[in-house]
């Protein structure tokens, strides 16, 4: 009888790699989004400033951080600097810092769109009580871009998530990576082992972000409310 190319899943661990694998993906994900909000959130509040050059090298980091690939600046990172710049990384943090560098840019674009939604009405009143400047940004205005930017955060970390599959090119043992070793030990008994490792990676993606999809949609409809 013909092996079946599930099987290889349940051969030993391969099937808890997979998920060890797609864990490595998460944490990469969690804590480039982690240091992604904290600095996006001065980068929105710099990007609303009067200062027409700030201003100006913002954009141009956003549009910069837009234009070019994600697997472009992994490249840069984790083979540039080890060549140029002496420093050898880990392809870990290389993953880390280059998903900061992209989700800070985004991050800083959607709070300052958020900052700029809220009625000018609002913070006026604010200071026509008599808060203080500090006051009004604390009270009036943190909560409402909190509550503007919690939809697009959530969609943000769910394309976070996804793009982490790029990492296994500059070695990271992720789930794709683990799915590639369990494929290439399969591939003479078991050929079609790669529709099967591969269908199961897509439905484990499909199972970790489909409930952030479901909560992106509900909080926006919250927002309109």
């Amino acid at each position: 009888m013909q092996d079946l190319g599930i099987q290889v899943l349940f051969r030993g661990t391969n099937f808890l790699r997979l998920w060890q694998g797609l864990w490595v993906s998460l944490q990469i994900a969690a804590i480039s989004m982690l240091f992604s909000v904290i600095l996006g959130i001065f980068l929105g509040m710099i990007m609303t400033g009067k200062n027409r050059i700030v201003r100006l090298l913002c954009r141009i980091y956003l549009e910069t951080v837009r234009i070019m690939p994600q697997l472009v600046l992994l490249f840069l990172v984790y083979f540039g600097t080890a060549k140029h710049f002496g420093l050898d990384l880990s392809s870990e943090v290389s993953a880390v810092i280059v998903f900061t560098f992209w989700g800070t840019a985004e991050m800083g674009d959607l709070v300052r769109s958020a900052f700029l939604s809220i009625p000018s009405h609002q913070y006026e009143s604010g200071y026509a009580l008599g808060l203080q400047k500090w006051q009004v940004f604390f009270h009036i205005m943190i909560p409402q871009t909190v509550r503007r930017l919690l939809p697009s955060s959530v969609n943000l970390l769910s394309r976070m998530i996804k793009t982490t599959s790029l990492v296994v090119l500059i070695g990271v043992v992720e789930v794709v990576k683990v799915g590639k070793q369990i494929i290439d030990a399969a591939r003479y008994d078991v050929p079609t082992s790669a529709l099967w490792v591969y269908g199961t990676i897509f439905f484990m993606y499909f199972l970790i972000c489909f409930p952030f999809s479901i909560a992106s949609s509900y909080l926006e409809k919250r927002l309109k409310d």
